[in-house]
């Protein structure tokens, strides 16, 4: 596929947003299921870290969830992808949330110091499917979207992460405050059995799955479809950089430790018939409000700038990564849980940004056989980046380094692979102009 041309810039309008969903039935169906399972999702997420930080009283509890939550789709990713490469993905995106669905109610089991060893395993089996789901919904968007819509769709879907992030935040916090956690895991549970409903609605070709060979049994421990990927990978310049781009995020690991203790021990809301936890979860909600805000900004802005021209797209993941370095930077010196949520804000725009870009260069440069793999590398690279960071940012916590050095730490850690992009993209550019020439 490559080289190919730089593609022309598009108008993105708002009212290019809006064409998309009220033509396109098989997207609408997918956003409105991302919309409901991923505000149940926020408001799980509030509630399972902070209940772990209260019953054992350490940071790296809270790191050990969140490892659990990512690294299953590095080690999982190679037999994901193959799966989507070989089924349906409409079906496996069907299975996930049905199996999610009798997890997450599982949770209700947890009620005390006692049984709080089984939220690992119950995270470990939700993370796992969701390493199935993800690569599925991204594979799927040039197969319901024409070319025109790609860009659109995936900065909408972005958009609306930040948006539910903003709505769960806040009204979790609240719910799990006064109703209390067992609401929360509930509501939760049955977001993915409404999802499930909501995909089943889809209907769309997937030509990757009419040719593809029976998937069998062994099919699931063969690799020889993930070396064959990998060699996809190798062989088309222009995924490599594209393909490690969330890798780079090296901020978001280590982000749900901070924003948890912060929450907890900096900016902690206290008021009238609101108990510790409850203040935890509140403060904790503020942050990632910002965080949601800010996500929802940065890709909607930076599409009408990008449109479709590679080297925008290139040079937006760039911007990205030194914008979160600046966010984190400025976090650590935060004395009020308000600038501190503007520099989530800020710092997770370019966050969203890096994530929109790279994703749209994926699925424009990469042939639908092979997508699966493709976003399932994509997936698992990034997550044993957030595995190791998180790690990391709870032992040092637990270590007595304040919260406030961990967040501008982690900021000034941005700036390695924002130099490392800038490199390739130099050395690219000065190949571009010597075939040129």
């Amino acid at each position: 596929m490559d080289p190919q041309p730089e593609r022309v810039v598009p108008n993105i309008s708002l009212g290019s947003y809006a064409r998309l969903l009220r033509y396109n039935r098989n997207f609408r169906r997918l956003w409105l299921a991302q919309i409901v399972s991923e505000i149940g999702d926020w408001f799980y997420t509030l509630s399972i870290y902070t209940l772990l930080l209260q019953l054992t009283g350490h940071a790296g509890s809270v790191a050990l969830a969140l490892i659990l939550q990512v690294l299953p789709q590095t080690f999982v990713g190679p037999t994901a992808g193959v799966v989507n490469d070989r089924l349906r993905r409409k079906h496996v995106m069907i299975a996930a949330d049905i199996v999610r669905f009798g997890v997450v109610l599982a949770m209700l089991f947890v009620r005390s110091r006692s049984t709080v060893w089984l939220v690992y395993p119950l995270l470990l089996a939700e993370t796992t499917m969701a390493a199935f789901f993800e690569p599925a919904r991204n594979s799927v968007i040039p197969n319901i979207a024409n070319e025109d819509e790609v860009l659109v769709a995936n900065t909408l879907s972005s958009a609306t992460w930040s948006v539910n992030l903003l709505i769960g935040a806040a009204v979790g916090g609240v719910v799990a405050a006064f109703f209390g956690r067992n609401t929360v895991f509930i509501l939760n549970a049955f977001s993915f059995l409404a999802s499930a409903w909501l995909i089943s609605g889809m209907r769309f070709a997937e030509p990757h799955a009419d040719a593809a060979a029976p998937l069998r049994v062994r099919d699931l421990v063969d690799y020889f479809p993930v070396l064959e990927g990998i060699r996809y990978i190798r062989s088309h310049p222009t995924l490599l950089p594209a393909v490690f781009a969330k890798a780079g995020e090296l901020m978001v690991g280590p982000s749900w430790v901070i924003f948890t203790v912060m929450g907890a021990r900096e900016f902690a809301v206290h008021g009238r018939g609101i108990n510790a936890a409850g203040g935890a979860m509140l403060g904790m909600s503020i942050l990632l409000g910002g965080r949601g805000l800010g996500a929802m900004v940065g890709p909607v802005v930076g599409a009408r700038w990008a449109g479709r021209n590679d080297h925008r797209l290139r040079l937006g993941i760039l911007f990205g990564y030194l914008t979160i370095a600046i966010g984190y930077c400025v976090l650590g010196a935060s004395r009020t849980v308000w600038m501190a949520a503007a520099c989530a804000m800020l710092a997770h725009a370019g966050g969203s940004t890096v994530w929109v870009f790279s994703t749209t260069l994926l699925q424009f440069h990469t042939e639908d056989r092979f997508r699966g793999r493709v976003f399932s590398a994509d997936l698992g690279l990034g997550s044993l980046t957030f595995a190791i960071t998180a790690y990391l940012a709870g032992r040092f916590l637990d270590a007595g380094i304040s919260v406030r050095t961990v967040a501008t730490g982690t900021g000034v850690l941005m700036l390695i692979p924002a130099a490392i992009l800038a490199l390739v993209l130099r050395v690219g550019r000065f190949h571009q102009r010597q075939v040129a020439s």
